[in-house]
């Protein structure tokens, strides 16, 4: 109540913070396998200062300051943000500290690296909510985006998981196996396909869901035939331009991320690091969250002032 106080105040003019973080994306890897066009830790293009500076695998320390601050307060822990969460070796201790702290816990993750054995410790550990990325039926369409990745390995990590969540079933019903395909020209003509299989491939619910696209004024070969199901319109002067979004992100006022190597972030679009609050290991949350930094960017985002808010996808 607090929060959307909070945010419905700053709607008024007035930023005022006096709540904790309701949940919490927390980044156990900035490093992945694939090279997808869209990524930019799969287009090797973000900061390299802050790459360079960067953990490449979130520590146990980073996640222990994480945990202890959040447990009391928060609802929610998200396991990712840029890189491959299940290249972490230490994930499953993760999740598991987290489920018994009782928060609900989610990873998203391209499946290239699971297996049965993995997939059994993260159901085991009580991970509520899997997000399986698969954006294709076939090697081709697969591959238009998830460059360098494997179908039959995505294909395998949903049957892992299936048999995983069967054998711990008693132990952990609510366990969920989300499959989610990104809405592009190349996989388009599959749509209803995945809509008629995704039950038969191990998941319990399918989300479609657009794609951010680079370079898209003129145009992209990803960007779909219709319309209704791209971030992106025609203008009249032939551009593509980014649709027109409301003002105002509860989200600032609700959560935050925490990289790798304990950076606190606004939200999952600042993926350059170019508005961090500070450091977990240096401040408390508490006063991250409710300082100055985070403040003004609260007081931008109001105004959609940043570049991160005017490219973002609510």
């Amino acid at each position: 109540m607090r929060c959307y106080a909070s945010y419905a105040l700053s709607r008024l003019g007035l930023v005022r913070i006096s709540h904790a973080p309701l949940f919490v994306s927390v980044e156990p890897a900035s490093v992945c396998q694939l090279q997808c066009p869209a990524c930019p830790v799969g287009m090797r293009n973000a900061d390299k200062s802050v790459l360079r500076n960067a953990e490449r695998f979130m520590p146990l320390a980073v996640w222990h300051r994480v945990l202890a601050e959040i447990r009391d307060t928060a609802f929610v822990v998200q396991f990712y943000f840029q890189g491959e969460p299940l290249l972490n070796k230490d994930l499953p201790t993760m999740i598991r500290e987290a489920h018994e702290a009782g928060l609900y816990t989610i990873v998203s993750t391209n499946a290239q690296a699971m297996t049965q054995a993995l997939a059994e410790a993260i159901v085991h550990a009580g991970l509520d909510k899997i997000i399986v990325s698969m954006d294709g039926l076939t090697d081709e369409s697969y591959n238009a985006y998830r460059v360098g990745g494997s179908l039959e390995k995505t294909k395998a990590a949903l049957q892992y998981l299936r048999r995983a969540k069967s054998k711990f079933q008693m132990s952990n019903v609510k366990f969920q196996i989300e499959l989610q395909c990104l809405r592009l020209k190349s996989n388009e003509h599959e749509w209803r396909a995945f809509e008629q299989q995704y039950k038969a491939l191990g998941a319990d619910r399918l989300v479609f869901k657009t794609a951010q696209l680079y370079d898209y004024a003129e145009g992209h070969p990803l960007m779909p035939s219709e319309p209704r199901y791209s971030r992106y319109i025609q203008g009249a002067d032939g551009l593509y331009h980014r649709r027109r979004l409301g003002k105002g992100c509860a989200r600032v006022w609700s959560g935050i991320v925490v990289t790798t190597n304990g950076e606190v972030l606004p939200c999952c679009y600042d993926k350059a690091h170019e508005y961090a609050y500070g450091n977990i290991m240096n401040t408390s949350l508490k006063e991250l969250f409710a300082g100055e930094k985070a403040n003004a960017f609260r007081r931008a985002a109001c105004r959609q002032t940043p570049l991160i808010c005017q490219e973002c996808w609510k």
